[in-house]
């Protein structure tokens, strides 16, 4: 495979200014989270980001776009009360999103839409924080213990705080799924900031002011209960000091870290000074509690992240004293906010700054677990190229470029300092809302781009004029039908005869292209659209407690044609795929009834206008296999894509005599799904099922190494030859390639070859591994253990670069005889999560065991071949020997890296001629953070068997984007030594 590195697409990643969980932490809740925990994440140009922590695999499952001159300053979730059904259960409230930023405006999101759903404003200050009302619990009361119900016309819903610049506090309620004003509160002194809001009940309220203050009120009043002044600001600077951020402990102590860089702890009822603590050489923008209250951290202007932790008190003290645990810098620029989430089994702590990435932080094992790093580059690349005529576009807010990559020097001799790129067309799109997709056609003529509001197509052509090759890029006339309403994932078939839309709440629209007659015409789009309906599908039932999310799960995430354009496939955030074919219009015997074809959700249409599906030009577009759809997948779909027809297949078309007979449906069928989980599954789109390859390799036998990749991947390339047929996957930090010509290897025969054991006969032979492997072997196992039982954030530290200095054991002896001491862990334990009504656990072991087995039966034959013939084994992955990307078994020049191959297996299978046999599969973490990888080659087709070049290898653009390229704003400097 060739690689062209490319640096030269401008994306600047924006700064995190807010934090929220979609949950609170709570320590007595078991497991490792609820199905519908968020995070969502605020940036600085109006996007809000919905994260899954997926039990730390951490899936950016969605964008919720934002627009020209916004910001995101803070975010807050409230969980609507739960409602009785008709049968006397309980039916959950629907968790809602709400935004602030820079304006007088509170925002509330629609999650299913992706879009604004409404605002409230009024005649107050421009709000700058915002917090959400803790949820109500029941009181237990009485000799049996039973909760008490709510009393009469008591609110269990959650209000909504805001801090407006002119002093005042909004009450703003969420009742009856509104938004409605419900209080002012102000004090009656002068007018000061309000930096911070947070609440130390369901109806205290505490803030921080611009004026040295932090006041409590009472919400059902509006009553100011107390001022707690924190004096005048350090000698030589400000008088008066800024309350950056107020925090609630458990038991209602007031946590606050102001503009002197220090954290003061006040009493929950007399509002006295406790202690205070220097924790920052420059401002404390935030602070971040534990659920049981026994950890406190910190993070400020000077980049620091500090940990405090409380001492039991000693003799004759009723309190203990906090003391700073340790602090480190895990972020360039300032730490600005936090976000807390713990459970019995999970305790970590998300921060992010102005360097654009959140980073993930243990919480109850600080100093015992590695903190992990998100990536700040989108998940969906924004990225697409045109092979044929070498354009490689991308979008970023409202501009999209598009650049023109040269093949570059095809010999020594020529010219290596020549300009590799050439920016040769960009288009500014009209309004303020971000642009959401956007896509260019396979031969490069036409662009599509869509907002939430609109979708417009563009004709590209090349000036004839122009030596530099420019590009005249001109707006096509769209029907109304097709532009309105926007759309949040846009895909054009490889032919460029049709242009589907997905709309904001997931509706999938079809239309045709009319292609010009001549190079002076422009393409036509028909005034006719399609809509496909999605199958309707079992949704799944949250408990009260959990909340739901209504049909955000139904949202689609990736949209992709065939081949040959004529099957369509989607995946949604709930694991389901569906598909779609193209037949011809007149065949209308197999033609299934709407119930089979029915959508997902509540459609406004009749069954009728469902039966009429539109003929367009002699073809229509039908529901594939609607008695049995693709059944769904255990997680979200993260990405789909079809497997080419190789050229070996596609040789065997034409030497037929009836090339129009041969080419069928079947021969593009198979489906390659990835899910969030990273589960590879290929199925046949037209009948539903698993293919072959997907049968005899299930999650289980799926190498270790991808299995704990925790990035997860963003795309991937089809590498196709008449002797090679591979899956080349990619994310941020990594690239993988699978052979999907061979199967993966058992459990069984990863045993066999780490221990050594071959019954082969003399055509192969085993390299032995060093006792140095094996210790090696021995300590990634120790390490594999560690690594089960992290608390969601990184993987366990060993003991020497544990920065806790404490021993792991210690010895217990008891009486006077020492020699029957005995050695301690103090490592305790977690229990095992109780499978209680509040449990949860993600459980994607219950079936591996049985799908391995049957993987074994459907190997059957194989295995039996592979034993009596042991030539047949491959490599799996040498540590002495690299495979280099165009997948021959040259070592590369370069000193060879441990990630570069395989860990597990130290052995190697080596043919009797010396040579060394294919791989199963490669990965690498030489690149840098990459925005997206797109093919600048046409893929083995047809239309390269013609030209005689089949065999070619494959030329990408591997698009970087590091983070020491990016523009990112000033930070505070200063001698820390």
């Amino acid at each position: 495979m060739d690689i062209h590195r490319c640096r030269f697409v401008p994306y600047n990643p924006q700064a995190i200014n807010a934090l929220s969980f979609s949950h609170p932490p709570s320590a007595e809740l078991a497991g490792r989270g609820v199905p519908t925990l968020r995070l969502a994440i605020g940036r600085a140009n109006g996007d809000i980001e919905i994260w899954n922590p997926m039990r730390g695999a951490w899936f950016q499952e969605t964008v919720l776009r934002g627009g020209k001159d916004r910001s995101i300053e803070g975010l807050a979730w409230t969980l609507d009360s739960p409602e009785t059904g008709p049968d006397g259960t309980k039916i959950p409230g629907k968790l809602r999103l709400f935004s602030i930023g820079y304006s007088t405006a509170v925002t509330e999101w629609d999650l299913e839409q992706g879009r604004p759903m409404r605002h409230s404003s009024g005649n107050y200050g421009e709000i700058w924080c915002i917090a959400a009302q803790p949820r109500w619990q029941a009181t237990k009361r009485g000799k049996d213990g039973k909760p008490l119900p709510p009393a009469e016309g008591e609110y269990t819903g959650q209000h909504l705080a805001a801090g407006c610049a002119d002093g005042s506090i909004v009450i703003l309620s969420t009742a009856d799924g509104d938004l409605k004003f419900l209080r002012l509160m102000r004090p009656s002194t002068k007018r000061a900031r309000v930096l911070s809001v947070t609440f130390q009940n369901r109806h205290t309220i505490v803030a921080g002011y611009a004026d040295s203050s932090i006041r409590l009120f009472d919400i059902r009043s509006g009553q100011l209960l107390r001022t707690i002044s924190l004096g005048k600001g350090p000698a030589g600077g400000p008088k008066e000091l800024l309350v950056w951020s107020v925090k609630c402990l458990p038991d209602g102590t007031i946590v606050s870290g102001d503009s002197a860089g220090e954290i003061r702890f006040w009493d929950a009822k007399n509002h006295s000074l406790i202690q205070r603590i220097q924790g920052h050489l420059a401002d404390t923008l935030d602070v971040a509690v534990s659920a049981n209250g026994d950890t406190v951290v910190s993070g400020g202007a000077d980049q620091r992240t500090v940990v405090y932790k409380k001492s039991p008190g000693e003799k004759g003290e009723k309190k203990g004293r906090w003391a700073e645990v340790m602090h480190r810098r895990y972020h360039t620029h300032d730490v600005k906010t936090f976000a807390v989430y713990e459970t019995r089994d999970i305790s970590i702590v998300v921060s992010g700054g102005p360097d654009a990435s959140p980073v993930v932080l243990p919480l109850r094992e600080f100093g015992k677990e590695h903190h992990r790093k998100l990536s700040s580059l989108p998940q969906i690349p924004q990225l697409a190229s045109s092979p044929s005529s070498r354009l490689v576009m991308s979008f970023w807010d409202r501009e999209v470029s598009i650049w023109r990559v040269s093949r570059g020097p095809t010999s020594p001799h020529d010219n290596l300092e020549g300009q590799k790129h050439r920016l040769v067309g960009k288009v500014l799109i009209q309004g303020e809302e971000n642009i959401t997709s956007a896509m260019l056609s396979v031969d490069g003529k036409i662009l599509i781009v869509a907002t939430v509001t609109e979708v417009k197509v563009f004709s590209v052509r090349r000036r004839k004029s122009d030596e530099r090759g420019a590009l005249r890029i001109t707006k096509l006339d769209v029907p109304a039908a097709f532009t309105e309403d926007g759309a949040r994932v846009v895909a054009i078939s490889p032919d460029s005869r049709w242009l589907c839309v997905v709309r904001p709440n997931s509706a999938i629209y079809l239309a045709r292209v009319m292609p010009a007659s001549s190079p002076q015409e422009k393409p036509q789009i028909l005034s006719q659209l399609v809509k496909l309906y999605r199958a309707t599908r079992h949704t799944r039932h949250e408990k009260a407690s959990h909340g739901t999310l209504g049909e955000y799960e139904r949202t689609v995430r990736c949209v992709v044609f065939s081949e040959n354009s004529r099957i369509l496939a989607t995946g949604d955030l709930s694991g389901c795929v569906d598909t779609w074919f193209l037949k011809n219009g007149e065949d209308s015997s197999s033609e299934p009834a709407d119930k089979r074809n029915g959508a997902a959700d509540s459609d406004d249409e009749s069954s009728d206008d469902e039966d009429e599906r539109p003929v367009i030009d002699g073809e229509r577009w039908q529901y594939a296999n609607a008695d049995s759809p693709i059944p769904r997948l255990k997680s979200g779909v993260l990405l789909l894509s079809f497997r080419p027809q190789s050229p070996a297949e596609a040789k065997l078309l034409t030497n037929g005599t009836d090339q129009s007979s041969q080419k069928s449906l079947r021969g593009e069928s198979r489906l390659m799904a990835l899910t969030s989980e990273h589960q590879l599954v290929e199925f046949d789109a037209l009948e539903g099922k698993l293919s072959d390859w997907s049968r005899r390799n299930p999650k289980a036998y799926l190498p270790e190494q991808f299995k704990g990749v925790k990035d997860r991947a963003m795309g991937c390339l089809w590498d196709l030859s008449e002797s090679r047929d591979r899956l080349w996957l990619y994310g941020t930090s990594w690239l993988w390639m699978f052979d999907l010509n061979q199967d993966f290897p058992s459990p069984e025969e990863l045993k066999e070859t780490a221990d050594g054991h071959d019954e082969g006969d003399s055509s192969t032979q085993l390299v032995k591994a060093s006792s140095a492997h094996k210790r090696k072997r021995e300590q990634l196992e120790e390490e594999e253990k560690r690594r089960k039982a992290n608390s969601g954030a990184g993987d366990r530290m060993s003991l020497a670069q544990s920065d806790v200095h404490f021993s792991s054991k210690y010895r217990k002896i008891e009486g006077h005889d020492d020699s029957k001491g005995e050695w301690v862990s103090l490592d305790k334990e977690r229990p095992q999560a109780a499978r209680d009504e509040e449990a949860f656990e993600y459980d994607e072991n219950s079936t591996a065991g049985h799908d391995a087995a049957l993987a074994r039966l459907r190997r059957g034959k194989l295995e039996e071949d592979e034993i009596s013939t042991p030539r047949k084994r491959v490599s799996l992955g040498p540590r002495d020997k690299l495979l280099s990307l165009n997948g021959s078994s040259d070592t590369p020049a370069r000193k060879p890296n441990d990630n570069d191959v395989l860990d597990t297996p130290q052995k190697q299978l080596v043919q009797s001629n010396g040579s060394q046999l294919a791989r199963r599969w490669w990965y690498t973490y030489k690149y840098r953070d990459l925005l997206g990888i797109v093919p600048l080659s046409p893929s083995s087709t047809e239309d390269s068997i013609e030209d005689g070049t089949a065999g070619n290898t494959l030329e990408v653009a591997v698009v970087e984007r590091p983070m020491w390229d990016v523009e990112l704003p000033g930070r505070y400097v200063r001698d820390y030594a």
